[in-house]
């Protein structure tokens, strides 16, 4: 997916300027500039700091073109969207359902990803188990090694960040109430 032609495009719709949009989301006009024009792709939590600018989640953000269809009960890999980005994958079970009122994500860290240097911050609570892989997960200011089997749960709220510093790719199933994605 083409991430800035997509932010250009939700811009645009929102009737905003690059430097309204930076203004808002607390960025600077050369972040939006470069995200844009795909010369940088921002880390989740990048993204999800200039999203709240419009404001828009990431799932509305990934998903706001897919056609309305009748409720499914049933969500097949190849049609779950992908959140993620920069080695972060994150694919989003249940887009689309009305009054969904949980996040649950199959998450994918490739060797090295991380969430970004910026901790994400949202409300409600999030827990998850690793599946594959190792994960270092900081929660405000701890650092966790986590490997297979190994699960969290953290109020949302709390400044986190998930990076993959193995050699082989880490897999996390999560979950998070209310929905931040």
């Amino acid at each position: 997916m083409d991430v800035g032609e997509r932010l250009k495009l939700v811009r645009g719709r929102q009737g905003l300027s690059q430097r309204e949009l930076a203004k808002r989301a607390g960025v600077t006009n050369a972040t939006i500039s470069l995200i844009e024009q795909n010369r940088v792709s921002p880390s989740i939590s990048s993204l999800k700091k200039v999203l709240e600018g419009l404001p828009m989640s990431l799932a509305e953000f990934f998903t706001f073109e897919l056609p309305v269809v009748a409720p499914s009960y049933i969500y097949r890999g190849a049609d779950q969207p992908d959140l993620g980005g920069a080695g972060v994958q994150m694919r989003l079970i249940g887009s689309g359902q009305p009054d969904r009122q949980i996040g649950l994500l199959r998450e994918r860290y490739e060797p090295g990803a991380d969430t970004g240097v910026d901790m994400l911050l949202h409300q409600g609570q999030e827990c998850g188990v690793v599946v594959r892989g190792e994960v270092e997960l900081t929660v405000d200011g701890q650092i966790h090694l986590l490997g297979p089997g190994d699960g969290y749960y953290f109020p949302s709220a709390l400044p986190h960040r998930f990076r993959n510093l193995g050699e082989e790719a880490a897999e996390i199933v999560s979950a998070n109430s209310p929905p931040s994605f």
